[in-house]
This record gives C-alpha cells, structure tokens and sequence, in this order.
C-alpha cells in the first residue's frame, strides 16, 4: 500500500523542521483534522493518518485486531518517515493506536516519536467497550455514541452514518479485544481530556505516567468524549509549545 493511501495529505511540507501525524477516534476519517492544519506554524509539518475501510479507503477491508493494524501502519510509517523528528497525536482509539504504533516504532527502528500526545484515552481508568456493545443494532449503537457528547450534529445525519458506522463498529471491535501489556514509550507524552467524557475517568491521564519517562501532564477542558471539537486551539497552541522544543535537540534519522 503505498504511502498517499494512509497520509493526509499525501505529501509533507519540505521545509517543516518536525512532523506531527494525527490519528481520529473510532470509525473517524483523516478530514476531521483539516482545520488544524492553518493552526500550525511553518515549522510543523501535519499529516493525518487514513485507516483502511473508510472515506476515500471505503473499499478496503476494515480491520478487526490491534496487531494486524500496528503492523500495517508501521510499515507505511517506516516508508514514509525522513531524516526528520517526528510526534504522534491521537483522540480516543486513535491515542491508543498512536501510543501502540510509538511502541512498535522505537522497537522495529530505534527511532521513535519525540513526543506522543493523547486526548481523550490512557491506559487506566477509560471504560474500553465491549463486544456487546460492538454487535448493537444500529439505532442503539448510534444512541451510545449520542451520550459521548459534543459531535457536530452533522455527524447524525442518516447518509453518514451509514458511511461511518461500519468503521465504527471495526475500530470499537478493535478496542473491545485490546490486552494492555503495560508497554513504555522513551519519548515525553502530554495527554488532554474532557471533564465530562463518560468513558474517562478524571484520574486516568496521570496513569500516563508510568508508560514514559517524562509525562507532561494532562490539560482538561470542558465538554464529554468528543470534546477535541470545541478545544482544537489551545491543543494546536499546547502541542506546538512542545513539538518546537522537542525539534530542538531531536537528533537526525535515516530510515
């Protein structure tokens, strides 16, 4: 698969210092990061990772099991990196597949992200869904995602949820299978949640802590699971500050 399939846009900014890759939540698409783009400095080049099995990949088959996805999406990975740092930043699944994909990085290249962000996931205190939940009909499983909170009522429309929730369904199958081996990453991590997210509890982000050598803290804003709509300005602002320090002594790489 080559690496304009998984990236978003398919070419990243020649002269950006460092390279920041956003991973959405679950059954999300790269587009819903598209207005982060204009919120970053020249310096930083962004690019959203597209998963198999939706929007312009909507004929590929979905995956169904963390490891099949890691190795597939480090290997687009370990295509398209260059000489440059890079950082990971994901929303709910897309933070777990973030944090997953780090591992598997600095395991396979010794090269891993400089940084990880994480919004809206950590390793304790998230209630992980269950198979139960996976296997819904379609009007209960669209009523749970309603009670996340804060998605644009565009999300609701009949046309896209028949797009987006069978990629829904794939990546909360996904989750629902996950076994945490208790895995740490060498870089710093800086984690963001919402004070009202169900599926978060206030305390889980600090659980972060033991997966890095350095956890830069959490930043909580107002609003539930979704909350990332309403917060990507001082995320944008927050993940900057971070990015531009960690360029800073960032050694070079050659993949």
């Amino acid at each position: 698969m080559g690496g304009g399939d998984w990236f978003w846009p398919t070419e990243p900014d020649p002269d950006a210092t460092i390279r920041l890759f956003m991973f959405p939540y679950a059954g999300g698409s790269a587009p819903i990061f598209e207005e982060w783009r204009p919120l970053f400095p020249a310096d930083v080049s962004m690019q959203a990772v597209q998963l198999p099995g939706r929007f312009n990949r909507g004929s590929e088959p979905r995956h169904r099991d963390m490891e099949p996805l890691v190795e597939a999406v480090a290997e687009a990975f370990m295509s398209e990196l260059d000489h440059r740092p890079y950082a990971l930043f994901g929303h709910s699944m897309g933070a777990l597949l973030a944090y997953r994909l780090a591992v598997r990085l600095e395991e396979e290249t010794g090269a891993g992200p400089v940084l990880l962000g994480a919004a809206g996931w950590s390793p304790e205190g998230f209630t992980m869904p269950s198979m139960e939940l996976v296997n819904l009909p379609q009007p209960e499983l669209v009523d749970w995602i309603v009670n996340l909170g804060s998605l644009p009522p565009a999300a609701y429309a009949p046309e896209v949820l028949d797009l987006t929730v069978p990629p829904v369904r794939a990546d909360l199958e996904i989750c629902a299978k996950y076994l945490d081996d208790g895995a740490r990453v060498s870089c710093p991590i800086v984690s963001y949640s919402g004070r009202d997210d169900p599926l978060h509890d206030r305390s889980g982000p600090g659980s972060w802590a033991g997966r890095t050598p350095e956890f830069l803290g959490n930043s909580e804003f107002p609003g539930g699971h979704f909350f990332l709509y309403d917060a990507v300005l001082p995320i944008a602002a927050d993940l900057t500050r971070h990015l531009l320090r960690a360029a800073e002594t960032a050694p070079a790489w050659n993949f």
